[in-house]
């Protein structure tokens, strides 16, 4: 695959693992960014994300720290951090080093899984991780559908496929009929790209072979930068999905996705059934058609749209820009030069 133009460390929150991989007292391994990281639980429960290496003499948290309390020991020196990544305890000193810092990261448990917040300038977060549920605006609950951790996953490591690929796919009517194979292209009923949480929805018709009717059936998409989004699906098979396209290096990125299945009538409780498995299956097997497509796929710039899809993809590929380094990405959309720079940006 073509090397993307596009910064592959955009700002955002991003998925590093689920949220029941890294149980009390654990230390796991992971790199992003870029960057060799740490997460860790605490006793109370809190999930910490550091750089791997401790500030004393750079030994590698992840291999032999350990969890005490509140803190991460370090495997060498038996120094202490806090969860600010502050150093907190010297065992053979009467006081802590206060100068020195390993660099944390802003932590959301949300969803089943654990996000954090990446920005190359260190600002804070600026949006927050949507709720899968809350933030819908219907009366449905987590105990409305199958629990999906981790029977009702996806995890492919290190694919060549950029976290913008998956929102772009958000705005591309036409590729539903020939990817996804269903007999009619959907209809969009919202774009809107006003601020830094974008909103998606459309309905699309499905032939009932049963009957001989057409059933339609609906997507509503909440987009929070590039690394976090989250589906609501209602109409033939009632699921919410959680796509998560996290950067490793500058080449590659981490795939997650996550399927709820609403529960059938009746069950108010339990684990994932026969039928919630097969449901679930369903709605990976469509994802992982469409990282087929991504992970051999050039980024176009600018594309050659049709008259149809001009509308959507420029405002897609305007609202992403404003999550990179630099103060522009992909424009070109509407047939200028891009103007690229010092990152391979386009402006």
């Amino acid at each position: 695959m073509a090397k993307t133009p596009l910064s592959m460390e955009p700002t955002g929150w991003f998925q590093v693992a689920w949220s029941a991989e890294i149980g009390t007292g654990a230390v796991r391994t992971m790199k992003y960014f870029g960057r060799e990281m740490v997460a860790w639980r605490s006793t109370s429960g809190q999930v910490s994300v550091f750089d791997a290496y401790c500030e004393h003499l750079g030994a590698h948290l992840g291999y032999g720290g350990h969890v005490e309390g509140e803190n991460l020991v370090c495997p060498f020196h038996g120094w202490e951090w806090n969860r600010e990544g502050r150093n907190v305890c010297i065992p053979y000193e009467s006081r802590p080093n206060k100068g020195r810092r390993i660099r944390s990261y802003p932590v959301v448990e949300r969803n089943e899984a654990v996000w954090i917040w990446f920005d190359v300038h260190a600002r804070p977060p600026y949006f927050d991780v949507p709720d899968i549920f809350a933030d819908f605006g219907d009366d449905k609950t987590a105990a409305d559908y199958y629990p999906p951790v981790p029977a009702a996953t996806l995890f492919r490591e290190r694919l060549e496929i950029h976290p913008q690929y998956i929102m772009e796919n958000g705005v591309d009517f036409a590729h539903f009929k020939y990817v996804h194979k269903t007999p009619f292209m959907p209809e969009f009923t919202r774009h809107d790209f006003a601020g830094p949480v974008s909103h998606v929805d459309f309905t699309i018709a499905f032939e009932d072979g049963a009957s001989l009717e057409t059933a339609t059936s609906g997507v509503e998409s909440i987009n929070a930068g590039l690394g976090c989004s989250i589906t609501k699906s209602w109409g033939m098979v009632d699921n919410r999905t959680m796509p998560a396209v996290t950067p490793v290096d500058d080449s590659t990125s981490d795939v997650r996705f996550t399927v709820w299945i609403g529960r059938r009538p009746g069950e108010e409780s339990g684990e994932l059934t026969g039928y919630g498995k097969t449901m679930a299956d369903f709605v990976i097997e469509q994802f992982e058609a469409d990282i087929t497509i991504w992970q051999h796929q050039r980024y176009s710039d600018p594309p050659a749209l049709s008259r149809k899809e001009f509308e959507g993809f420029r405002a897609l590929r305007a609202w992403a820009g404003q999550f990179y380094p630099e103060t522009g990405a992909s424009a070109g959309v509407d047939g200028n030069p891009a103007v690229t720079t010092g990152k391979g940006l386009t402006r």
